[in-house]
């Protein structure tokens, strides 16, 4: 079914774009799967190419449209490289961690951070999840105690995504201990404060190129000005930039899906058994006959829910339908892919093996599918 949701310009970006992940991270992706982290030059020649900062205005070096379509171009074509691990620290910072950014700084804030942010000069992150805590965000402990001319903050956040990498870490504190979301804000911590320190790169199942850490805050002195937002909001001001994070994701797992059936198709057309083609037998046809039938349903409403994101009317219940389908089908599609290559589908040289260990954490991380279902239970009043 042809899409009707990209005009001529976004073509041609994603023609733009598909050329940068030719020429600059699919070559490459094997050392950084390696290494367990991407160069910081990835982000700086992103940011020259202008695949950085989209929406950040232009007098910040920015592209100056705010329209997320673009966003989702840039996500598919990591995600038609087979590339997750590699691509995931671009979208963090552009879908993600970007809107804080737009939405809570100050005048201030934005000419000292946008232009970095643009550039792909200065990383970022963002500092929700703690060992122990899980998905429940009201328990955090890390605190940040104000002084009088800054915020003295201590405790340790696990699983950041950018964690090695990141100059600017949006970091999710308790000014209130006594409160539970009442007594959340937002911080910018800075790499190079004192007390600030990050662990070593976390071994993970999937997605090896993405730099994922453990960080620690002791004593660190943060400056009143790096409140981003207003304090005491910072549950808030989280729940209301829930659902782009959460759509970004469902357009990753779209893709992902796709280029899972793409990949497998092209191999049962030239794997033989029993003197056959593989996609000749009913079976593998009509098992592939599900997955585009199913990853297409999927698309239509992803790309339904981007067009309410540019209008203003994306609700937090739609984007976490969004999510929590399509990170389930790109499980149940890769899943099925990777079966239909028999042995070789669990070899590491053969992209679908790596395409289903990066699938895994896709219904764990931006908020776990039983928690999308809880979202979507209670916007039905229940």
């Amino acid at each position: 079914m042809r899409r009707r949701l990209f005009e001529a310009e976004h073509e041609a970006f994603r023609e733009s774009v598909r050329a940068f992940v030719t020429k600059e991270i699919s070559p490459r992706l094997a050392d950084w799967e390696a290494d367990g982290i991407v160069p910081r030059e990835l982000f700086t020649t992103a940011g020259a190419a202008g695949f950085l900062g989209m929406a950040i205005p232009a007098e910040f070096g920015g592209g100056g449209v705010a329209d997320f379509r673009f966003n989702a171009v840039l996500d598919e074509e990591i995600m038609h490289a087979g590339a997750a691990g590699a691509g995931l620290g671009l979208s963090l910072h552009n879908d993600i961690c970007l809107p804080y950014f737009l939405d809570l700084a100050t005048e201030e804030q934005q000419r000292r951070w946008l232009p970095g942010i643009a550039s792909g000069e200065l990383i970022t992150a963002i500092a929700m999840t703690e060992p122990g805590m899980g998905s429940d965000l009201a328990g955090m402990t890390t605190t940040a105690h104000r002084k009088a001319d800054h915020y003295l903050v201590n405790g340790s956040k696990t699983f950041i995504t950018n964690g090695i990498n990141a100059d600017l870490v949006i970091t999710a504190v308790k000014t209130d201990p006594a409160q539970r979301h009442q007594g959340m804000s937002l911080l910018v911590v800075e790499r190079g404060m004192a007390g600030f320190e990050r662990g070593g790169k976390l071994v993970k199942l999937g997605q090896h190129a993405q730099d994922t850490a453990e960080l620690f805050f002791r004593d660190v002195r943060v400056p009143l000005d790096n409140l981003l937002g207003t304090q005491g909001r910072g549950f808030a001001h989280l729940v209301d930039r829930l659902p782009q994070e959460r759509l970004s994701m469902a357009v990753a797992a779209v893709a992902a899906a796709r280029a899972a059936l793409d990949l497998t198709v092209a191999y049962v057309k030239e794997r033989r058994a029993f003197g056959q083609q593989i996609g000749s037998f009913q079976n593998t046809r009509f098992r592939l006959a599900e997955m585009a039938t199913e990853i297409d349903i999927a698309q239509t409403f992803t790309d339904r829910c981007i067009e309410a994101l540019n209008d203003g009317e994306l609700t937090v219940a739609d984007a976490a339908k969004d999510k929590w389908w399509c990170t389930e089908l790109q499980g149940r599609v890769v899943d099925g892919c990777l079966q239909l290559h028999g042995g070789y589908g669990y070899m590491l040289e053969y992209p679908i093996a790596r395409a289903f260990a990066d699938a895994r954490v896709t219904r764990i991380y931006g908020g776990t599918t039983e928690i999308m279902k809880e979202v979507v239970g209670r916007s039905l009043g229940l």
